[in-house]
């Protein structure tokens, strides 16, 4: 099959780059794939495609901008030119931009590839129906918060035009079958992006590393976590250090340099920036423990899934998302109640003061993360372009002007 993958990929720093590098150095590898298409996001610097392993032919289109009122043209011209045998979205709510207009276009995509012909699934990591929009930056007002509701959930029917719409908890299937009566509604798991040998779950000598690892400042607040740690510095003689890695998120530019700047009288305190691929294995070995700060979800975890195959123990709260998926892929933490900085800073401690436990969380969470490799994944998927494509027989892509799509829209 040639598959062709609509998404953000590095260097851009759109939400879910990360996971298309992961599902990209997967599929090449699976042998049912002789092309792989990428039309992503424009970036300045090259993609990258530094895989070290032999695998099919990748093809790159950049034919999207983020926040662009023209990606619903631009991204439709580029699949009439690539022809595709089928195409998968990796999408969330943001995925196309953080203004309503290009974000909503974006997101009727998969209704007119469906329409054009091209089997088409959409990942959807995240569900408006289980999205706090306060904690997530969008609005607290109540009049707007139904507004932005009424919009997702058209927005969310226009997703589910897709020949099939995968998303990663069971929760999510249940809720969207019940909601839109649609019968195409998959369950793939997330999957663990690198799988790496067995580690030692030894810690470098010097400070113990708390670390929170993401992009922060919307339900993502690491305030509670600096104040947890002062608490336990307060009541023993534990050698830490604060590690928060990543970068503000899009909804709350300057968040990281106004704590920054808050707790600029904190002690080892340290402020990655942007962690680059290369650089992620090396801040989870090098912490003792990965924190996840947060007062809502809005999807399964990525950090959690990369935790779980570095041996990190985890601290976080039962919430939402994050809690059904605990459960479900059976990972195991520490959790604390969300925004309490007293219940967070015993969670920690119970797991730094003590090596053992340290250790059999990290070894849960090992076993956990690797009985779902990314290459499980990507079968999954080639599995449903197949039988997608049985169900449709062979069919020819048609080439839709852009007056045809405007009707469609007028009749959807």
């Amino acid at each position: 099959m040639k598959i062709a993958l609509v998404t953000a990929y590095p260097p851009s720093k759109v939400t879910l780059t990360e996971y298309a590098y992961y599902l990209v150095k997967s599929f090449r590898l699976q042998g049912r794939v002789d092309e792989l298409i990428l039309l992503c996001d424009k970036t300045e610097g090259e993609k990258d495609l530094n895989f070290e392993e032999e695998g099919c032919k990748i093809t790159v289109e950049e034919c999207w901008k983020f926040n662009s009122y023209t990606n619903l043209i631009s991204v439709s011209k580029a699949v009439r030119k690539t022809k595709p045998d089928a195409l998968l979205y990796n999408l969330q709510f943001m995925k196309f931009g953080d203004k309503k207009v290009p974000a909503a276009l974006g997101l009727m995509l998969p209704f007119v590839t469906k329409k054009m012909g091209v089997p088409t699934v959409s990942l959807l990591h995240n569900i408006m129906e289980t999205v706090d929009l306060k904690d997530a930056g969008f609005t607290s007002n109540p009049i707007l918060a139904n507004i932005y509701n009424f919009i997702g959930t058209t927005l969310t029917r226009f997703v589910l035009a897709s020949d099939a719409v995968s998303v990663t908890i069971s929760k999510y299937v249940t809720t969207l079958k019940a909601k839109y009566k649609k019968d195409n509604i998959e369950l793939i798991p997330h999957g663990t992006f690198e799988l790496p040998p067995l580690p030692d779950f030894k810690l470098p000598t010097g400070p113990k590393q708390v670390m929170a690892f993401g992009k922060f400042g919307t339900y993502k607040k690491v305030e509670v976590m600096i104040e947890a740690v002062e608490q336990i510095r307060q009541r023993t003689d534990l050698d830490i250090e604060i590690v928060i890695a990543g970068t503000d998120s899009p909804n709350t530019p300057g968040y990281l340099a106004d704590v920054a700047e808050k707790y600029k009288h904190v002690q080892q305190l340290r402020f990655t920036g942007y962690v680059p691929e290369e650089d992620v294995e090396r801040i989870f070995d090098e912490s003792a423990v990965c924190v996840f700060p947060y007062t809502s979800t809005t999807g399964s975890s990525g950090v959690l899934h990369q935790a779980g195959s570095y041996g990190k123990a985890v601290v976080l709260p039962d919430l939402g998302d994050l809690g059904i998926l605990i459960r479900e892929e059976g990972y195991m933490g520490e959790f604390f109640t969300a925004d309490s900085a007293d219940s967070l800073g015993y969670a920690i401690q119970k797991i730094l003061i003590d090596d053992a436990y340290r250790i059999e969380l990290g070894q849960t969470n090992y076993n956990a993360a690797t009985s779902l490799p990314m290459s499980k994944i990507t079968e999954m998927y080639l599995d449903l372009f197949e039988e997608i494509q049985r169900k449709r027989g062979i069919k020819v892509s048609k080439s839709y002007s852009q007056e045809e799509i405007k009707e469609m829209f007028v009749h959807q």
